[in-house]
């Protein structure tokens, strides 16, 4: 009777619509259900309708904390994703995990298989953040399944507290819904739980959606947790919105009217406005240097303004940190002016990177008179005669600031009127400018170049990811704009960009960046088809720009067949010093280049801490190659853990692998489709075996598709034989013409082993992909049923009908 006396009243009465408990008393509904538990037991819970608990909520909300776990256990799957999630506390006080329930739901409503499933840790938050993005989209009805409405449930408000990673796709509707009046809850949801932002397959937008995704990233980075944004798939990028995006993750952009939120400015930015404001006010009064007006200015500050156009900034909301911003930005640059006369022309592999020496206190002083005039005037006509796109000209204002060709030159003050000067930002330039190449500059031409010091600086992310988008000569100028004095910056990747010559900007601005000491940079992928310089010439080039890197990576599919491909200027690859660097891990994939040595090598003997390195389809000119690269390796990058060779031919090459799998220091060693066993005999693969058996130091081995077959994969068990010393924990026979057989003999060879062994063994890791167990389903399920009984086992549904014909060798 004690477990009754806590029982929610199922019958929908009074008693439950008061929420109170369960008298032993009380009759009607209540007692019918203490009668069949009582009857029946806890499985009575079970056959309530969906209805009848939801009735009941509000009685269960309250005492769900004090029934026992064995009832709990029977309501938990009977809830609302609303009741589960409060149920949750609850749960975990009982000893109770919701995670079964949530991967139910997963697999009810998703009906799909998540990629890595085995590596979910929380189907809880997995299933919330798939929720919200799929109801965002409009790809989910909320309707088909009474676990996912209920009439206190928002989908998007209850399910954005988990959202960490988003993406928004097609025509960015996803934007315009999160920016929209009833949905700012979610918004600020979304700004504290939110670190990744991926934008996918884009289409074109109208000015309003433009306008909605200019809050969103407002929101989301400048006043958000956003860390990391990744754009994929853009065949034909819009320079205005990529553009846009770029300067909005690097920190910038102008404050004033392109940041009200619903026709209210951004309360963050007056508070944060208000706090500089008497910080600056603070310090002019410490430092007196400020004249009488500007005293006077300051004095009013948050009284009447000084003059009319002041007072039209304030009727418009943002005059409280606009004009003390453009203030605090002319003493800036009047100190940066004085220090920074001469000109940084220093040469950057086919580029050279300058700093305007015509930037003068007496410009900036200049520019911001006319720029307090000019909004001013451009705030009364926004006032007075303020139209449906208004806010639309703001955007492409700033955004045509940032990439328009202006072939008038930088500083040419007569190409604007004076109002366009002050809503397009172009007075002067700010950062490392790219001058003297065909890759940075055609003709005078300043595209790509804005003034970094008239726009705002919010907070910037700290990853960037650009794959499969166009950058053109335009927006490539405007991204290593950026680049030269984003500090916040931790991870660069350019995938599949089309950069060409235009690589020459991006590390002029590396090397502007790298001056900095603040910089965060240690993470750079580069990766293309055609590659405009040999591969160890562009990673030699990089090292000398930026030597703080600790991972770099340079892939191209193929080698740019036109003549002339060494940029013009540029210094051969022999002839740059590369300072010692901080590099720790370096991935090169050749487009089938020669591998030389005597390239590699300034790059090993730089980088000291080198400990992991990837050689991918490079051709060994010469068969003293493997042996020069060894020698290299042991006398300069005495710490290096990991080695990897894909696409190499190795097969005449057996001395050398059987040194590598020696190597005292070496903990991973992989050589993938090199063609180990192409004209080897049986003796080669017995010297493997012996050798990894001596070497107690290795611990992952990484064999994929070297034609390996039955018989080579059975004697390979014997690397765990009694008297081996080796502490071999990963073994990868991926792509290796391996048939159920195979693998079932092997299985049985290492449980014999292992049975010697007493199970004392290392062996956790083995990878089975794209083998050729399909010929036999049933042996290979017994054999895989037995090896996981060993140890773990990754491999997949691979059709081996398509299998290449050159694997008939091994049959």
């Amino acid at each position: 009777m004690a477990a009754a006396a806590v029982v929610p009243a199922f019958d929908g009465g009074d008693n439950a619509r008061a929420g109170g408990r369960v008298s032993p008393q009380d009759g009607g509904g209540g007692a019918a259900v203490r009668g069949a538990m009582a009857a029946e037991g806890p499985r009575s819970l079970f056959a309530l309708s969906a209805a009848a608990v939801s009735r009941s909520m509000a009685a269960l909300e309250r005492d769900v904390w004090a029934l026992p776990g064995h009832l709990l256990r029977g309501l938990l799957p009977l809830l609302t994703v609303f009741h589960l999630e409060r149920a949750e506390g609850a749960a975990q006080r009982a000893g109770l995990s919701t995670q079964p329930i949530w991967r139910k739901l997963w697999d009810d409503v998703m009906k799909t298989r998540p990629p890595n499933s085995e590596n979910i840790t929380c189907w809880r938050k997995k299933f919330l953040e798939t929720f919200f993005s799929n109801v965002l989209h409009g790809v989910l009805d909320v309707s088909s399944d009474w676990r996912l409405h209920h009439h206190h449930f928002s989908p998007l408000l209850h399910s954005s507290p988990h959202v960490s990673q988003l993406t928004l796709c097609n025509m960015l509707q996803g934007a315009v819904e999160l920016t929209a009046e009833h949905n700012q809850k979610v918004l600020e949801n979304l700004a504290g739980s939110l670190r990744i932002l991926k934008f996918q397959h884009l289409l074109a937008s109208d000015q309003s959606v433009r306008r909605s995704l200019v809050l969103l990233l407002h929101r989301l980075i400048h006043h958000g947790s956003v860390s990391q944004v990744s754009m994929y798939s853009w065949p034909v990028p819009d320079t205005v919105v990529l553009i846009l995006i770029l300067s909005m993750s690097a920190g910038f952009w102008r404050s004033g009217n392109a940041l009200m939120y619903h026709s209210s400015p951004c309360g963050l930015c007056r508070e944060e406005g208000k706090a500089q404001s008497q910080e600056l006010a603070q310090e002019r009064a410490e430092r007196g240097c400020y004249d009488e007006r500007e005293q006077s200015s300051d004095e009013n500050q948050k009284g009447c303004p000084s003059t009319p156009e002041e007072a039209d900034m304030e009727v418009e909301g943002c005059g409280d940190g606009a004009l003390s911003r453009v203030s605090s930005l002319h003493n800036q640059a009047c100190e940066e002016a004085r220090s920074k006369v001469s000109c940084d022309r220093t040469s950057i592999e086919g580029g050279s990177c300058c700093i305007s020496d015509q930037l003068s206190c007496q410009h900036v002083q200049k520019t911001r008179r006319r720029l307090k005039s000019a909004m001013g005037k451009k705030r009364r006509c926004l006032r007075r005669s303020r139209g449906p796109h208004a806010d639309s000209e703001d955007l492409y204002d700033f955004v045509f600031t940032v990439a328009k060709e202006d072939n008038s030159g930088l500083l040419n003050k007569n190409s604007t009127t004076e109002g366009e000067n002050a809503e397009n930002w172009t007075s002067s330039s700010s950062g490392s400018l790219c001058n003297s190449h065909a890759g940075c500059k055609k003709r005078g031409v300043s595209a790509g170049i804005f003034s970094l010091k008239a726009a705002h600086r919010f907070r910037s992310v700290s990853t960037l990811e650009l794959f499969s988008i166009p950058l053109t000569g335009e927006t490539c100028r405007t991204l290593s704009n950026l680049l030269s004095s984003w500090v916040s910056l931790e991870n660069l990747v350019l995938s599949y960009n089309g950069l060409g010559a235009n690589i020459s900007c991006v590390l002029s601005a590396l090397r502007a960046l790298s001056r900095h000491s603040d910089c965060h940079l240690r993470v750079l992928r580069i990766s293309d088809i055609f590659s405009h310089m040999p591969c160890m010439e562009l990673v030699r080039c990089i090292l000398s720009a930026f030597p703080q890197l600790h991972t770099l990576s340079v892939s191209f599919d193929l080698k740019n067949q036109l003549e002339g491909n060494r940029l013009e200027g540029n210094p051969t690859c022999s002839e740059i010093e590369i300072p010692e660097s901080c590099l720790e891990q370096l991935e090169i994939r050749f487009p089938r280049e020669p591998l030389h040595t005597s390239f590699l090598l300034p790059v090993l003997k730089a980088s000291k801490s080198l400990r992991q390195l990837s050689l991918d389809s490079a051709t060994l000119p010469s068969s003293q190659e493997p042996g020069l690269l060894l020698e290299a390796l042991r006398e300069c990058n005495p710490n290096l853990k990991k080695l990897s060779f894909h696409d190499v031919n190795l097969a005449e090459h057996q001395k050398e692998v059987l040194l590598l799998l020696q190597d005292p220091v070496l903990q991973e060693i992989t050589f993938s489709f090199c063609r180990l066993f192409e004209s080897s005999t049986t003796e080669f693969l017995s010297e493997i075996i012996n050798t990894v058996k001596r070497n107690s130091a290795l611990k992952s081995l990484k064999l994929p598709g070297n034609r390996l077959g039955n018989h080579r994969l059975v004697a390979l068990a014997d690397i765990f034989s009694e008297d081996s010393s080796s502490s071999l924990c990963q073994l990868d026979v991926s792509s290796n013409c391996i048939k159920p057989d195979g693998l079932l003999e092997f299985t049985k060879k290492l449980e014999g082993y292992i049975q010697q062994r007493g199970g004392q063994i290392q062996f956790t890791h083995l990878r089975l992909f794209q083998n050729w167990l399909d010929q036999d389903a049933e042996t290979a399920q017994e054999a895989l049923r037995r090896l996981r009984a060993l140890c773990s086992v990754v491999n997949d549904s691979w059709d081996s009908s398509q299998a290449f014909a050159d694997y008939i060798s091994v049959m």
